[in-house]
C-alpha cells in the first residue's frame, strides 16, 4: 500500500492488492472520515418538465463513516456513511452516499486517533517487499507478481516457435522484448526479478535485461531447479524450496513455514496449534497465540465485524498475523484447514 502522511490524524492511500483491501478493512472505522472523489446521481429540479432521471457527475467528497463491508469477489471496500464535506453544491450536506475504495484508487483517511495496531498494519502494508517472477522457456513465459501473499499473473506469452510457418522467422529476441514490455507495465521502484525455466532461455533472458535500463534499475536474480515455463512454473517456484530461501523475509514464505510447522505437530499428534475460529478463538482466550495466518474468505464465511474485531484483538496481544488470498494455493491450504489457522506459544486444552 502506498501511503503519504498528510498530518497526525490523516493519512494519503493507494490500495495495491487485495491484501491491502484487508488491512484497510481493519484500520477503518465508524466515526472516521474518508476522502476522495466518487460518482453520484444529481436530479436538476426543472418546472413543467418530466421528473429528472438525474445525471451521474464525479464528485470529491468528505463522509463520515457509518458502515464498512468487504467484499472480496470484487476486490472492493464499501464504505457508507454521511456526507460532511462536497465541493458541488448540488450535493446536501447530511445525505447519506457509499463510497468505493478500489485497487489503485487514491484516497484520504482522517480518524480522530491512531491506535497503535491501524500504525502497524499502515507500516507494515508500506514496507512489503515485491518480486516480479518471470518463468520462462523458448515456447513460453509467465510472469507473475507477487506482494506479499497476492500472486497477480499476466497471461501467458508464446513465442510461436514451435509453430511450422514460424520455423525460419522466429527470432528469440523478438519474444525477450515483447516480454520486457509486458515486465515494464508491471514493475515499480524496488521490486526484484526473478526469472527460472528449463535449459538455457532463463541465462539468455537475464542477460538481455542486464542490457536494458530495466536490468541497471532492478536487481535480477537467476534460479534453478525450476523445470516449467509459463504459468505452471510459477506456480512451481512458489511451492519451491528455492522460493522459501531466495525470497525467505517474504509474507508468503512465512506464511509456506507455518502451514509446514502446523502439519509437523499434527503429525506429531501435538496440541500447539489450532485449525479453525472455534479453536483458535478459544487459544486467543489464554493468550497463547504465536502467529496465526487467515483466508480472506473467513471474514464473509462468518461475521465480518467478529472476525475484523478478533483479528485486532488477537493483533494487539503481540501475535503476527498474516492473510493469505483465498483464491490462491495457500490460501486454498489454508481454507481447507478451516479457513484460520495458529501456532502456539503453549498448548491449550480441549
Amino acid at each position: 500500500m502506498l501511503t503519504k502522511t498528510i498530518d497526525e490524524n490523516s493519512i494519503s492511500c493507494i490500495p495495491e492488492d487485495s491484501d491491502d483491501l484487508v488491512s484497510l478493512r481493519r484500520i477503518i472505522k465508524k466515526g472516521d472520515k474518508v476522502v476522495g472523489e466518487t460518482v453520484r446521481v444529481i436530479k436538476q429540479e426543472k418546472d413543467f418538465a418530466r421528473p429528472d432521471k438525474g445525471e451521474r457527475v464525479k464528485i470529491r467528497l468528505v463522509l463520515e463513516v457509518e458502515k464498512i463491508s468487504l467484499d472480496n469477489v470484487l476486490d472492493r471496500i464499501r464504505v457508507g456513511g454521511i456526507i460532511k464535506e462536497s465541493n458541488n453544491e448540488s450535493v446536501p450536506h447530511g445525505s447519506h452516499h457509499s463510497f468505493i475504495i478500489k485497487i489503485d484508487q487514491s484516497f484520504n483517511l482522517i480518524k480522530k486517533k491512531w491506535n497503535s495496531i491501524e500504525k502497524k498494519l499502515i507500516r507494515n502494508r508500506d514496507q512489503q517487499s515485491t518480486y516480479i517472477l518471470i518463468a520462462i522457456d523458448t515456447g513460453d513465459c509467465g510472469i507473475g507478481k507477487l506482494r506479499g501473499t497476492h500472486l497477480h499473473l499476466l497471461p501467458n506469452m508464446y513465442s510461436g516457435s514451435s509453430g511450422k510457418r514460424y520455423k525460419t522467422t522466429f527470432k528469440i529476441e523478438d519474444f525477450f522484448n515483447e516480454i520486457s514490455k509486458a515486465i515494464l507495465s508491471i514493475i515499480k521502484n524496488d521490486d526484484q526479478i526473478i526469472i527460472f525455466g528449463p535449459g538455457e532461455t532463463r541465462k539468455k533472458f537475464a542477460n538481455f535485461l542486464q542490457n536494458m535500463q530495466i536490468g541497471k534499475k532492478h536487481q535480477i536474480k537467476i534460479i534453478e531447479g525450476i523445470d516449467s515455463g509459463g504459468e505452471d512454473g510459477i506456480h512451481l517456484f512458489t511451492k519451491s524450496k528455492s522460493m522459501k530461501e531466495i525470497i525467505s523475509t517474504s509474507k508468503l514464505a512465512k506464511v509456506h513455514d507455518i502451514i509446514d510447522q502446523i502439519m509437523f505437530l499434527a503429525n506429531k499428534k501435538s496440541r500447539k496449534f489450532t485449525m479453525g475460529l472455534e479453536e483458535t478463538m478459544k487459544a486467543n482466550e489464554y493468550g497463547a497465540i504465536d502467529s496465526l495466518v487467515f483466508s480472506e474468505g473467513v471474514i464473509q464465511n462468518y461475521d465480518e465485524q467478529k472476525i475484523i474485531d478478533f483479528l485486532n484483538d488477537v493483533e494487539s496481544k503481540g501475535t503476527k498475523v498474516y492473510s493469505v488470498d483465498a483464491t490462491t494455493d495457500v490460501g486454498l491450504r489454508v481454507t481447507g484447514l478451516g479457513g484460520i489457522i495458529s501456532l502456539l506459544r503453549f498448548a491449550v486444552e480441549g
